[in-house]
């Protein structure tokens, strides 16, 4: 593994981190405070981000995208990460796992999100179903040559603005040494479906202005071209394509802890108690120490784990161990640079309140930490047949 960025790398985080402070954080406090993005502002940032060559950057070049390598793209997405999800979306990464559909498919779907004409959500989670992915109870049954679709999802990111849902259904039962499976599919359902409803989900103290949303299937027909993959293939698509979502979790934490910690760094340097700045105190001073040593042991973990999928190598226990460190590594770094300014972090004048707030959720989506904790221990023991 080489340590050192190339001169590519060095451009794409000079870049995007170019961009994300000089148009981004100057619509942060707007978006927080009415926890909406106006569609004019959005489509500005998109605008931008075309002209500038950087749209759809996790796409493969033979789809028109901009063909990054995994720790190239993980150095982006730790510079979109220092500032808020409602912005950030903006700066277009359509879901990659639309490169699995036939060349009809990538032509309708995939095609129009690379050039930022459609956008895309991605639906798995359910009231009942969490983690536990499998007991998912939205199912699709045959009739001819369609599939009828009955069922909710919810905790479904930014669908209020989708044209399409990539969506994870039951389509059966399957038995296995292990008794019965439900076999999942993976449909691509456009928003105006007739039986097909997107509503507002709840109101999330985290990320305000990426909303959530609810998916409701009513008698919701689609033909059998709709499915992505194959009937039943559903999860083993999904691992193909989205293996690495995980390391965007972990990434984005870095690049939030990191503006994090320049916050609560610039305060212990020239905020004054007692006739001295409070970095000259040794139990501030060494919060700082244990901060940056934490950020930059989840930016090498997490930059690892990218680095080798990029040489093709297995690297679910390294991902896991990313997503899981760096999502309760922000959250330690978010507290802390709260407690160096006192009373005033908690203050809606400074971001930091919003970065705590935003924190607790990284450790939920994507794989709860516990999930993470179970992929790392069963790596270690299958091994040994434990």
């Amino acid at each position: 593994m080489e340590f050192g960025l190339t001169e590519e790398q060095n451009m794409v985080v000079e870049t995007v981190r170019s961009f994300v402070e000089n148009e981004l954080y100057p619509l942060e406090a707007e978006l927080e405070r009415t926890g909406a993005l106006p569609r004019e502002i959005a489509q500005d940032i998109q605008n931008k981000v075309l002209e500038m060559g950087f749209y759809a950057p996790n796409i493969p070049e033979e789809f028109g995208g901009g063909g990054l390598d995994n720790l190239t793209f993980a150095l982006l997405e730790r510079e979109l990460g220092r500032t808020s999800m409602g912005l950030n979306h903006w700066w277009g990464r359509p879901s990659n796992i639309l490169c699995a559909g036939t060349p009809e498919q990538r032509e309708r779907y995939l095609i129009p999100c690379v050039k930022g004409e459609r956008h895309d959500a991605l639906a798995m989670t359910e009231p009942d179903a969490g983690s536990d992915v499998r007991g998912m109870k939205c199912a699709a049954r045959r009739d001819g040559g369609d599939w009828v679709i009955n069922g909710t999802k919810h905790f479904i990111s930014h669908a209020d603005i989708a044209d399409f849902v990539i969506t994870f259904i039951a389509t059966g039962e399957e038995e296995t040494p292990r008794g019965p499976k439900k076999r999942i599919s993976c449909f691509l359902i456009d928003r105006d479906t007739p039986g097909f409803e997107i509503r507002p989900g709840y109101n999330s103290v985290s990320h305000r202005g990426y909303n959530n949303c609810i998916l409701n299937f009513d008698d919701c027909r689609v033909p059998d071209a709709q499915i992505l993959g194959e009937e039943g293939k559903g999860f083993e698509v999904a691992n193909d394509w989205l293996y690495a979502t995980r390391i965007t979790v972990a990434t984005m934490c870095v690049g939030r802890a990191r503006r994090v910690f320049d916050i609560a760094a610039e305060w212990c340097a020239t905020r004054k108690q007692f006739g001295q700045t409070i970095g000259k105190f040794q139990g501030t001073s060494f919060k700082l120490a244990d901060m940056i040593t934490e950020i930059d042991a989840a930016d090498w973990l997490t930059l690892a784990a990218a680095w080798k999928l990029d040489q093709k190598q297995d690297a679910n226990r390294e991902i896991a161990s990313a997503k899981l460190y760096a999502s309760e590594m922000l959250a330690r770094v978010t507290d802390e640079a709260i407690q160096i300014h006192g009373g005033m972090g908690l203050m809606d004048e400074l971001p930091l309140e919003r970065f705590w707030r935003d924190a607790r959720v990284e450790r939920i989506w994507d794989g709860t930490s516990e999930i993470q904790r179970h992929i790392i221990s069963r790596s270690i023991l299958r091994p040994l047949e434990g």
